[in-house]
């Protein structure tokens, strides 16, 4: 929760700009210290926080259960005063339409696999323990309130139980492997007791023919990832390969290669991930979660921790599901 929040804090700040500009008012190692008391974050961590305080909120986890509480956050968030942090289209019209009550599966904006869907996953992973079909139900879930396509629910899914892999010590450079044979096992699996009707969309032949699209977009950006850690390191611009991760599959992938290329340096991981040509918060924020379910809080600066936004937030959640 706290890698997460510090990723997203450091690349705030680098969001619109170019490498060139990062590296000039930063250095060639990217931003490394959080600036601020408190340091601010973006709505990527104020989502990951509406979406893990309706996970501690539910009695059981179901799509029954969720919904509501999920609807709840989601609303609450859109109509806050701190809701102005450049959050995404997609998210406030989506919790617009939840807002008048009409339901989710008419409110998500249908075309959109943006990496609003993902960013804000890593409170599953860390609630759903080793039960498979529960991570993924609540990861899609999340997801498709707001973002319909099918590759946003994917690559949620992936996020969460990549999450959860290294929260049980799986080994970072071991994940690509790991997500692939997740791609391959869940190919055509839908999800209806948690995603309802989602998949009578124009076009879209039936629920297979829906969710298979997410899982192969997936695998396409795994593949991309397989190439970008294939060479030596050339400390170019992590998104030059693996995408800007403006979408939701590019902000898993990317965030990978700098958690990845970085495992044993967590600050430089999340600097690579804030000097970048594309969504740098988001990139930062899922670098940031990984490394974080890796290594927990040794990954960072012990002077980080009372200054970054929401650290009570933060640390409640942490403290309830370590």
């Amino acid at each position: 929760m706290f890698g997460l929040a510090y990723g997203d804090a450091l690349g705030k700040p680098t969001e619109f700009m170019t490498v060139a500009d990062i590296v000039a008012q930063y250095g060639p190692g990217g931003p490394r210290e959080l600036a601020g008391d408190p340091a601010l974050v973006t709505d990527d961590t104020q989502l990951t926080l509406a979406v893990g305080t309706a996970l501690m909120n539910a009695p059981t986890l179901s799509a029954e259960v969720l919904e509501p509480l999920l609807r709840e956050r989601f609303v609450r968030w859109a109509g806050s005063p701190d809701n102005d942090r450049a959050p995404g289209m997609t998210c406030l019209r989506a919790c617009g339409d939840l807002a008048l009550g009409r339901p989710w599966t008419q409110a998500t904006v249908i075309g959109s696999k943006g990496c609003g869907a993902n960013m804000r996953v890593a409170p599953v992973g860390l609630v759903a323990g080793d039960d498979l079909d529960t991570l993924a139900g609540v990861a899609q879930l999340q997801a498709a309130m707001t973002h319909g396509h099918p590759t946003a629910l994917a690559a949620s899914e992936l996020t969460a139980y990549a999450v959860r892999l290294l929260c049980d010590g799986t080994e970072p450079a071991a994940l690509p492997a790991l997500l692939r044979a997740r791609c391959h096992d869940q190919r055509t699996v839908y999800r209806a007791e948690w995603l309802d009707v989602l998949w009578q969309q124009p076009g879209v032949a039936s629920p297979a023919d829906y969710i298979s699209r997410g899982w192969d977009e997936c695998l396409r950006v795994l593949d991309r990832l397989d190439l970008a850690l294939a060479p030596a390191d050339d400390r170019d611009d992590a998104c030059r390969v693996t995408g800007a991760g403006w979408v939701a599959e590019e902000a898993l992938a990317t965030g990978l290669l700098c958690a990845i290329r970085h495992v044993d340096d967590p600050v430089s991981a999340l600097a690579r991930a804030a000097t970048t040509s594309g969504d740098s918060d988001s990139i930062a924020c899922l670098t940031g979660a990984f490394l974080g379910a890796a290594f927990g809080m040794a990954a960072w600066p012990v002077s980080w921790r009372d200054r970054i936004e929401y650290a009570d937030e933060l640390t409640t959640m942490g403290e309830a599901w370590n």
